[in-house]
């Protein structure tokens, strides 16, 4: 009798979790109605797949259904992530952004896995094929670093000031200010500096071996590729157009 009792107790909590699944007290992320898959024209089909496989479920419409997420409150926790996460990108919507936005979330994609924070430590316990490879990386970086798309001819006039805190504002702001710091650190006044001398603020040890000086030469290849210019460093930003460097160079130097 005992035993019937326990089954019957175990069924009915089961279908009060089928159940609970349809209620969305922390979002609603659409497991149970998820978009098809979205190939994106303007990334390279090497990158897509790997973003296709390793994020799409978090970051895009098309959550894949997956057993553990029909049950709550599990399913409720996985929409919670699914829509903050959906809210910081949403490959859907990839080529409705900006080639500004675009860069930017091609750099914070980049971050983002090369400090292993995504995907979540949660969903690659689960999904074991989900952690990002070093050939992933290596693809990825490429892309971010726009090696194969973005055009990189010679800058043709001086630096503009006045562009460069445009840029500044659209590419820099999401870690960077100029009088407080953030995710990095102030950069008021950064011209003429040594790096990595900040009071307070956590510089890698790259850096601060790095011994460099911040100048127009030094922030250009800063600028252009960060990891070639000091191996090992924390920032994974870069501007690949020559014309966009001297601007933002130029706004630098013009805030002291």
């Amino acid at each position: 009798m005992s035993a019937r009792i326990a089954l019957l107790t175990c069924i009915t909590a089961l279908a009060a979790s089928l159940l609970l699944a349809r209620v969305h007290p922390l979002g609603d992320a659409g497991l149970f109605t998820p978009a098809p898959p979205t190939h994106h024209s303007s990334i390279p089909p090497q990158v897509d797949a790997i973003l296709s496989s390793k994020c799409a479920d978090c970051h895009s419409d098309y959550s894949r259904p997956h057993l553990y997420g029909r049950f709550a409150p599990v399913s409720w926790l996985m929409e919670r992530d699914i829509v903050e996460g959906r809210r910081h990108l949403d490959l859907t919507a990839w080529d409705t952004y900006s080639p500004d936005k675009q860069q930017t979330l091609q750099s914070l994609i980049l971050k983002e896995t090369k400090s292993n924070d995504m995907p979540l430590p949660q969903y690659r316990f689960i999904h074991r094929n989900a952690a990002v490879t070093t050939t992933d990386l290596q693809t990825l970086t490429a892309w971010a670093r726009g090696r194969n798309s973005i055009d990189q001819a010679s800058a043709t006039h001086i630096g503009d000031a006045a562009a460069g805190s445009m840029l500044f504002e659209k590419r820099c702001t999401g870690c960077h200010a100029l009088e407080q710091s953030h995710e990095g650190p102030r950069l008021l006044g950064i011209v003429g500096k040594p790096a990595a001398q900040l009071p307070g603020f956590d510089y890698s040890a790259a850096l601060k071996n790095a011994h460099i000086v911040w100048n127009e030469t030094t922030l250009d290849r800063w600028l252009t590729d960060p990891d070639a210019f000091v191996p090992g460093n924390n920032m994974s930003f870069s501007v690949v157009k020559p014309q966009e460097r001297k601007d933002l160079i130029q706004f630098l130097k013009e805030t002291r």
